[in-house]
This record gives C-alpha cells, sequence and structure tokens, in this order.
C-alpha cells in the first residue's frame, strides 16, 4: 500500500469529522490508501461518531479503521502504535486538528518520493484565517538558545517560510509524512515524551541516522490549535511543554548543558512578562509561567498527570 493516514484523536469530534472530510476530498486517487484513527479515551462521543460517518455516504468503508483506546496516552505513544499498524510504505501523521487542503498530500509524497535519504517531511501549517505558522525550525542546542535569549529566534531558528522544499532541523508533527522503513530503523517515537518534542526528538533520531527532514511549503494543512484554545489545560501545556524540551536536551546534549541552558531559555519569557506588565493584550502571568517553568522544567503537573488523573477516574467508574 502507498499510504497510511495516520490520525490521533483526543476530544476532538468535529475537528476529527472535518480532518476526514478532507481526506477524503483531497487524497489522491491514484495512491492506494487507509485511514487509521486512533480515539484516544475520548468521552466527546468521538468515536462513535467517526462510526457513524464512515457508514454514510461520505464514508471510506473498508478504508477506513478505527482503533479505540481505553485509557488516556500521549501522543508519541499513539503515533508509533498507528505507524507500526500502517500497511503504506509511507504515513501521514495528522492531529485531529489538521485540515489538509488540496494538493497537499501530493506535494508531500512527491517530495519524500523524490529524495530516497528523506525520512520525514511536514507540511506549511497555517491558522483557520490562512496566516502561516511557524512549522520547521532547527534542532534544539546552546545556539538556538542563545538566539532565543537574543530575540534573534525568528531569523535564526525558524525554518519554515519561503516557497522551495528544503531540508531543516525538524518539523511539527500536526501534519507530518514519515517513511515507515525510517521510523522502524530508528525505533519510532519515544513514548518518554508524552507531548511536545516528541518529533523534535524524533527528527533529531532520523538526522543521526542519516536520513534527511523536508519542509514542504507547497503543502498546506490548517491547523486549528485545538490544545491552545482549551484555557482549562494551559498551564499544564506550559509545563509539559518545558518539561519535554528539558528531556530532548538532556538526552542529546546531557544533564550539565541542560542545566546550564535554563537562565539563557527562561530569560526571553521574563522580559516579556515584564514588558506585558504595560502592554495591552499581553498575558504577564502567562509569560510569567514559561519563565519559571524554563528555570525548573520538572516543577508542577502537566498533561502527563491530567492523563493519569483521568484514567484513575475511568478505572474507579468501571
Amino acid at each position: 500500500m502507498d499510504l497510511s493516514y495516520c490520525v490521533v484523536n483526543t476530544n476532538g469530534r468535529e475537528l476529527l469529522l472535518a480532518c476526514l472530510d478532507a481526506i477524503r476530498v483531497h487524497g489522491p486517487d491514484d495512491l492506494e490508501s487507509e485511514v487509521l484513527v486512533v480515539d484516544n479515551a475520548s468521552d466527546d462521543g468521538s468515536a462513535e461518531a467517526v462510526e457513524a460517518w464512515n457508514t454514510g455516504p461520505d464514508g471510506l468503508g473498508d478504508r477506513l479503521r478505527l482503533l479505540r483506546r481505553d485509557a488516556r496516552e500521549g501522543k508519541a505513544a499513539l503515533d508509533t502504535l498507528l505507524m507500526r499498524e500502517a500497511r503504506g510504505e509511507l504515513c501521514l501523521l495528522l492531529n485531529e486538528d489538521s485540515e489538509l487542503r488540496p494538493g497537499a498530500v501530493r506535494a508531500l509524497v512527491e517530495s519524500v518520493d523524490g529524495d530516497p535519504a528523506a525520512g520525514a517531511a511536514g507540511a506549511q501549517l497555517v491558522d483557520p484565517a490562512g496566516r502561516p505558522q511557524p512549522c520547521a525550525w532547527r534542532l534544539p542546542g546552546p545556539g538556538s538558545a542563545l538566539a532565543g535569549a537574543l530575540f534573534l529566534h525568528r531569523r535564526l531558528v525558524t525554518e519554515s517560510g519561503g516557497d522551495r522544499v528544503r531540508e531543516v532541523g525538524w518539523v511539527q508533527s500536526a501534519a507530518m509524512l514519515v517513511r515507515r522503513r525510517a521510523a522502524d530503523a530508528v525505533g519510532y517515537l519515544d513514548p518518554e515524551f508524552f507531548v511536545y518534542s516528541d518529533e523534535t526528538d524524533f527528527a533529531k533520531r532520523l538526522h543521526d541516522a542519516g536520513w534527511r527532514i523536508l519542509y514542504v511549503p507547497g503543502a498546506i494543512a490548517v491547523h486549528h490549535e485545538q490544545l491552545a484554545t482549551d484555557a482549562a489545560a494551559r498551564d499544564r501545556r506550559v509545563v509539559e511543554f518545558h518539561r519535554g524540551r528539558d528531556r530532548y536536551l538532556r538526552k542529546h546534549h546531557g544533564g550539565t548543558v541542560a542545566v546550564a541552558l535554563r537562565p539563557l531559555l527562561a530569560l526571553p519569557y521574563a522580559v516579556r512578562a515584564v514588558a506585558a506588565t504595560v502592554l495591552p493584550g499581553h498575558d504577564a502571568r502567562l509569560y510569567a509561567l514559561h519563565a519559571r517553568q524554563a528555570l525548573r522544567p520538572n516543577r508542577g503537573e502537566g498533561l502527563r498527570e491530567a492523563a493519569a488523573a483521568y484514567n484513575a477516574a475511568l478505572s474507579r467508574r468501571a
């Protein structure tokens, strides 16, 4: 089989159905493909909605497989599950809040097919209004931390933008095409990353194994940023973000470097927190939280702990 669409969903019913509609409408007809959806113990009727959609006139029938999880897991573990279950030579990883635009799949597939050393390729993500979002970057390390502290991140670290396919450090996994053979060679994604920095670590290991990561600006996907609009989970997301980045730095640069970089990583957030006290429309508390977590990334409770609490509640009800 040519291509497996691999979609992870957690309580994103309506966005998930829009994602599946986009796959159905914009997926190239000449590619033999399947669609795998893993439902991450949702309680919003997502799994039932997919089943109803798939039996309707616009459904995909036997081309779609729904994998139900009875407990919440991290995204890295679920992306790995999907790729291990997939039959396609290529796997297009998608969040439930990602919506492919016309020509996106073709552009990604042709870029990877045209480069035998390409292990993965990322789409250009845009917000619902069509504005491009940063979605490709240099790999994290001392240089990127210094650039961020000097407020040169957009110029020296962000690698998305422009109109040509090129090699980059890493791409966001909200719409990332992966050569399954490459993923298998490096052991897929590391489940120790619950969410955030999981695709960064994956890209680093692909690079180390001799594979290339491509940014494909001609492949457009709308990213609705479901997590970013969930105010109740905001603080937990901040905790998980800095925890993941620290884990990445420890894994690939060592504990001494990871600790030494914390003040550099915290500095731009601290500056923004101070500025936000006088600038309208900016959240000083959020910037301050980022600064504290950058300095002490293992403090507080993140999305992993929220999932554990949810799973414990499920067990008690069972």
